[in-house]
């Protein structure tokens, strides 16, 4: 190989050693005999003319992009096998975010996700309604398919289609490719995309004297395919367009087709891209919801909308908290021990049936979203909300609704620890409450261990009583498998996090960082900006989440009264980040 620095060239062998030279004569030492030019040394071989500078690989934009994938690294693992459901909304796959959105699934593909994608179409069809002078007709949630409005459906879904498989069918370009050698296997280098009859369907009929026309509702997900496809390392594209038993054609609600996969083929997670986030009432974005905030914002707005409405009559009248927030004794008389929710909240979706809400209805209704009131986006958000409080009750671990018009959301979400859209989870803080004073006795057999080494400091139950109303716990098959203590001081902005401590055939299952993140996040809701903590031998666990030594001064003067100095324990603080770690109270969210 010949490298070339300026008038210097140095010969280097394919083995990756110098040629070696002869020794040059007296008599050539001067000049070379053939070109009487001056023969350069040898050390040129080794170094670097100075008109070209010394690149710092620590600048190198390929360096700096691997080393920050390894940050990412444990995030990849997580979730490399996962099926993730995606719900590209209408607006989304109309706009000009699609190609950006598209290449990152085709990254996560690459890294062992497997992906059923479900594009929605009504953006398209109302245009090209427009376009033949006509006009697109909604009755509620779903939008009435008369003939022109089908034809309208049909193309405008086959269209996304084939825009999606040629997005994705490219490979890499081999330019790039060709110093690693050109073969067979970069060829194969591309994403594989299947699509067809997956999704089986009814007409919806004449309903409260509307006749919907093609309108169909799910009755069928071609479970056993769609796996099969995915684990031939195929993305699965899902139209909207259903199939019915006659033959015919349907227009399904883009959304309830979502719910229905995401339910039949049990997804990780469902994962709604749609034009916008979720802020609460002082501009932020809600990052975390667990299932039961969900559920009451959702019931504080059915009075005003109508898809609100929909979900509290799908899941019924029961505050789906009522069952975790009963006293005991009252769960042991009403037999809830051991179940997440009362009876009457358990949907599902049942192959060949459709939806079963729980009411002995089957097939009655799904959950679809749509129709004026999430065109206008007059609550905002919401219905995308309801859809994931819907799915996460049957059984999906995660909902995340993210703003496809910022560049990379899905990566940022799923491969950062806060994410940067809304996270709606059924089990993030499973089991996760307030203590009650019945959980003494609890708290008392975890922490007692834990006192008796020093590493905790020693309380009465007299003293441990009167700090209850501060304790957190976490209640698994009603026996208290974790605790930990959040002190406010008010005036000062702060927190005392205290009495972390997790039961022995618990540790190691998380449960440490689950009941930590929770702590911050009612930090949060009572307006506190750092929370700070004294420890004697747990100090590195709290440095690796985010903790930084302080001295004494750093915390309230109330508290520096009370300390006992001869303990020797170390003082530890976290400012906390609101933007980053959402909110609790549900008082204070705001869709828009």
């Amino acid at each position: 190989m010949l490298i070339n620095y300026g008038n210097i060239e140095s010969s280097i062998a394919i083995t990756g050693r110098r040629k070696t030279e002869k020794k040059p004569r007296a008599s050539e030492k001067k000049s070379n005999t053939k070109s009487g030019t001056p023969r350069p040394k040898s050390r040129a071989y080794l170094k670097r003319p100075p008109s070209l500078p010394r690149r710092d690989p620590r600048h190198n934009p390929v360096v700096a992009a691997l080393r920050a994938k390894s940050l990412a690294w444990p995030y990849v693992r997580g979730h490399r096998g996962s099926t993730f459901v995606v719900v590209v909304s209408g607006e989304v796959v109309a706009g000009p975010h699609l190609d950006g959105i598209l290449q990152d699934i085709s990254l996560l593909h690459g890294l062992g996700i497997k992906f059923v994608l479900v594009p929605g179409t009504h953006v398209q069809i109302d245009k090209l309604l427009s376009e033949r002078g006509k006009k697109a007709k909604y009755a509620g949630r779903y939008r009435i398919t008369d003939s022109d409005s089908l034809e309208a459906a049909m193309e405008a879904a086959g269209r996304i289609r084939l825009t999606i498989e040629a997005k994705l069918s490219p490979g890499p370009p081999m330019l790039n490719l060709r110093r690693h050698g050109v073969n067979g296997r970069w060829h194969e280098i591309c994403d594989n995309v299947a699509s067809g009859n997956f999704l089986g369907a009814k007409r919806r009929g004449v309903v409260g004297g509307i006749d919907y026309g093609f309108t169909g509702e799910v009755k069928k997900i071609d479970v056993s395919r769609i796996k099969e496809r995915l684990d031939r390392d195929s993305i699965v594209v899902v139209s909207n367009m259903g199939y019915s038993s006659s033959g015919e054609v349907l227009n399904c609600n883009t959304y309830e087709v979502a719910t229905a996969c995401a339910l039949a083929i049990e997804a990780d997670k469902l994962i709604c891209i749609v034009d916008g986030q979720i802020f609460d009432e002082h501009g932020r974005v809600n990052r975390f919801m667990s299932i039961e905030e969900a559920d009451m914002l959702i019931r504080t707005r059915a009075k005003q909308s109508e898809i609100a409405a929909n979900y509290v009559e799908v899941v019924g009248e029961e505050d789906i908290s009522y069952a975790r927030n009963l006293p005991i004794k009252e769960e042991k008389e009403l037999g809830l021990i051991g179940r997440d929710f009362v009876d009457g909240y358990t949907a599902s979706f049942r192959n060949g049936v459709g939806f079963n809400n729980g009411n002995g209805l089957s097939g009655e209704q799904g959950f679809a979203i749509g129709g004026e009131e999430r065109l206008s986006r007059s609550n905002g958000y919401l219905s995308e909300l309801a859809a994931a409080a819907y799915v996460c009750n049957g059984g999906v671990q995660r909902v995340h609704i993210i703003d496809g018009t910022v560049g990379g959301s899905l990566l940022l979400e799923l491969f950062t620890r806060d994410g940067v859209g809304t996270m709606i989870a059924r089990d993030m803080y499973e089991g996760t409450r307030m203590a009650r004073e019945e959980d003494l006795s609890g708290i008392r057999k975890i922490i007692r261990p834990l006192e008796e080494s020093g590493v905790l400091v020693r309380r009465t139950d007299k003293e441990l009583l009167e700090a209850l109303k501060s304790f957190i716990v976490v209640e698994r098959d009603g026996s208290i498998i974790a605790c930990a203590a959040l002190f406010p001081f008010l005036e000062d902005k702060s927190g005392e996090v205290a009495a972390i401590a997790v039961s022995e055939e618990c540790r190691g299952q998380g449960q440490g960082d689950k009941l930590l993140d929770y702590v911050e996040k009612k930090a949060l809701s009572l307006g506190l900006e750092k929370i700070f903590l004294l420890t004697t031998r747990t100090a590195d666990w709290f440095v690796r989440r985010g903790f930084k030594e302080c001295s004494i001064e750093s915390l309230p003067a109330q508290r520096r009264k009370r300390i006992d100095l001869s303990r020797g324990s170390k003082y530890y603080i976290k400012r906390l980040r609101a933007a980053e770690i959402g909110q609790m109270a549900v008082n204070n969210f705001a869709v828009r």
